[in-house]
């Protein structure tokens, strides 16, 4: 059978097809999150890959350095350059990689949970609630949500 400009067309667009199909984007960590119904803002801007096993829950999420920031005033969190957890819809468990200043003490955040409308953080021995429309903004590192006034520039590290 002779190659012809009809062949070598088709082969043209099934390549092309085919890299379209390997190159569609992942979900980004955001997007992965809210689809088992978690907002985005528990995780910090900058989140650059993360790995997920969708049958056992198993995932990392990847920063490019240690993050820390204040929010509403009295509580302060620092997020490691690697989180990782278990996450399934409405519930993160065995987290590691996110801690909060509660008084003196930095305590490990454990686990997070839906709880109506609202997110509890779970510490171990304690827990808190606040209401899950406080993360639909992703917070920055450095400032968190007040950053108006704030150097985007500046990266925390810890």
């Amino acid at each position: 059978m002779a190659w012809n400009f009809r062949n070598t067309t088709t082969a043209a667009f099934i390549l092309f097809v085919f890299f379209l199909s390997a190159t569609a984007t992942a979900p980004t960590a955001y997007e992965a999150i809210e689809s088992y119904g978690f907002p985005v803002g528990i995780l910090p801007k900058g989140v650059t890959r993360y790995d997920l096993d969708t049958s056992s829950g198993k995932f990392n999420a990847y920063l490019n350095g240690s993050c820390s920031f204040s929010l509403e005033g009295s509580y302060e969190l620092k997020y490691k350059p690697e989180i990782s957890g278990y996450i399934y819809k409405d519930k993160l468990t065995n987290l590691s990689g996110v801690s909060v200043k509660l008084y003196f003490v930095w305590l490990n955040i454990v686990e997070v949970k839906i709880s109506g409308q609202n997110l509890e953080f779970s510490v171990g021995i304690a827990s808190a609630d606040f209401p899950i429309i406080n993360f639909y903004v992703c917070p920055q590192c450095g400032c968190g949500l007040n950053c108006s006034n704030f150097d985007h520039n500046y990266v925390s590290s810890i």
